[in-house]
């Protein structure tokens, strides 16, 4: 299909809404990392901010490119790719962030990226411009990657509790702070590796959809640095009502869950990462966060706020594709 080569301004333009996109993702997303260890009172919440953001930012030395390769061209085929699609998909990512961060849900940005670009792509050319083994290996992940971050988390209670079982409440308490700490970084590390690389991919088929990148797909050095800047201050800038909701609604925790949760998640990103799969940081810890709390008791989850979550999850899609058709739709009638 023939694409619409636009004007520099334009282009500029469109990539600083792609990297708007990443910090309001970063902004929206800071709780992922940081919610066990405010609400253990491990860290003060804007230290805490400033510790996720280092370790986002971290990612960059540290893993591969493999999601932004699927975003840019596992998830609608990258030869329908035009302006006013990337414009359609970031707006309405951006939409639907804004919905859930006012209303404090947990929602995913990965997902709410994948909408805005499925519903922008069949607006441009219908359902054979859906690469289906992309859309269905992120759909899997929806959920996959809570419900094994869950067990996972789960496991990771039980072995913990025996082998601690013969220790002092003050000893465990005081390794379980540190191990806590270290579990925080790891997620804050997936975190910015796994969602970083999802703007990378939008902004990289943007530019070989206007004939300024040839030959195999590969991201740009630029590209990869300004994600990553762009992700980590988003962070920085918090996300203090989802904050409140993964940390201290949805169950109470203790420095052992914090760190079993942190770490079943962290595994969980570390892995689909390596496979170049686009999962939510946000369901992950959310499965995490429940795993830990039913291990204590079932009754120790609200199970009211986590059902309202689910439900944020199952129209993320649908709603950023509406919005994302819409706005595609509206291009082509300005343009």
């Amino acid at each position: 299909m023939e694409t619409t080569i636009i004007a520099m301004p334009l282009l500029i333009a469109l990539i600083a809404l792609a990297l708007a996109f990443d910090f309001l993702n970063g902004l929206h997303d800071a709780a992922n990392s940081i919610a066990t260890v405010v609400s253990t009172r491990l860290l003060k919440p804007v230290h805490a901010v400033l510790f996720a953001a280092f370790f986002n930012f971290a990612a960059y030395w540290i893993f591969g490119l493999k999601v932004a390769e699927t975003i840019g061209k596992g998830i609608i085929d990258a030869d329908i790719v035009n302006p006013q699609v990337i414009f359609g998909a970031l707006i309405g990512a951006m939409f639907w962030n804004v919905v859930t961060w006012w209303k404090g849900i947990p929602s995913s940005s990965s997902h709410a990226l994948v909408g805005g670009l499925i519903g922008a792509g069949v607006m441009r050319a219908g359902l054979d411009g859906i690469v289906w083994s992309g859309v269905l290996k992120t759909a899997s992940a929806i959920v996959l990657s809570p419900t094994i971050g869950m067990i996972l988390s789960i496991l990771l209670v039980v072995l913990t509790s025996w082998l601690f079982l013969r220790a002092t409440a003050k000893r465990a308490e005081g390794v379980f702070k540190k191990l806590h700490l270290v579990s925080s970084a790891a997620y804050s590390l997936g975190h910015g590796a796994n969602d970083a690389q999802k703007t990378m991919g939008i902004i990289t088929v943007l530019l070989y959809s206007q004939g300024m990148l040839e030959g195999e797909f590969a991201v740009p050095e630029w590209v990869v640095l300004s994600c990553y800047i762009a992700i980590a201050l988003g962070t920085l800038s918090g996300g203090w009502k989802i904050i409140e909701t993964m940390g201290t609604r949805i169950t109470k925790l203790s420095h052992q869950q914090g760190f079993c949760a942190s770490s079943g998640g962290s595994v969980m990103l570390f892995a689909a990462t390596a496979f170049g799969i686009p999962v939510s940081t946000t369901h992950t810890i959310t499965g995490c966060v429940v795993g830990v709390g039913a291990a204590r008791r079932a009754s120790a989850v609200r199970w009211g706020v986590a059902g309202r979550v689910v439900i944020a999850w199952l129209i993320t899609i649908p709603a950023s594709a509406a919005v994302g058709a819409l706005f595609y739709w509206l291009t082509t009638i300005w343009g």
